[in-house]
């Protein structure tokens, strides 16, 4: 028998993860609470149960969209017996079919909510820096496995490079939304492997 704080945290995630299947589709501004809790299968007026505000709640949304965004990065760079160049394609490969679609069922909040949020609300922008740094981070580190394994080599500082990969995901991510077209990100793969100097 689940326990009240069980229940309690349940519902709380349900509404995350409902609001990050909506906010991925329409954006921040566009979205009421009602709509997110009507879609959650929690009744109105109980928002403020679980969150203290809006911006609070966009916190914890955007806190576990990258926990679990995190989560799936590690599992792609942990893969064993496979170089760390082919580990680091395979997340832009994961990034080019998840990251760029119409609906992405929540998985492309950070491309997605990024600029909205930014100047909206103080508490979303840290958490999407702290996010994105996590990301940059990780990417540096396959960089350096990569140099140590000899799969890949870069011109330039690791860092330097997983900041200016990031930068051309984001940019292409955005790109293929405008134009509804697949085209930036194929783009973005072929200029990866050039930075990479992967054949």
């Amino acid at each position: 028998m689940a326990t009240l704080e069980t229940r309690t945290t349940d519902t709380r995630q349900t509404i995350i993860d409902a609001a990050q299947v909506i906010m991925a589709r329409k954006g921040w501004a566009a979205v009421g609470i009602n709509e997110v809790l009507g879609a959650a299968g929690v009744p109105k007026g109980s928002f403020y149960h679980w969150f203290s505000s809006k911006d609070a709640f966009g916190e914890a949304m955007m806190r576990s969209y990258f926990t679990d965004y995190l989560a799936d990065m590690d599992a792609i760079f942990a893969r064993p017996g496979v170089s760390a160049a082919d580990r680091l394609m395979a997340y832009w490969h994961s990034w080019r079919e998840t990251q760029g679609l119409e609906d992405c069922l929540g998985r492309c909040l950070a491309v997605k909510l990024g600029a909205e949020v930014a100047d909206l609300s103080e508490p979303m922008r840290l958490v999407l820096k702290e996010g994105t740094a996590g990301i940059i981070d990780r990417v540096r580190g396959m960089v350096e496995e990569g140099l140590s394994d000899g799969s890949l080599s870069v011109d330039g500082e690791p860092g330097m490079v997983a900041q200016t990969l990031y930068d051309l995901w984001l940019g292409a991510s955005v790109m293929a939304k405008i134009h509804r077209d697949p085209a930036p990100m194929d783009n973005a793969l072929f200029s990866t492997r050039q930075l990479l100097h992967l054949a």
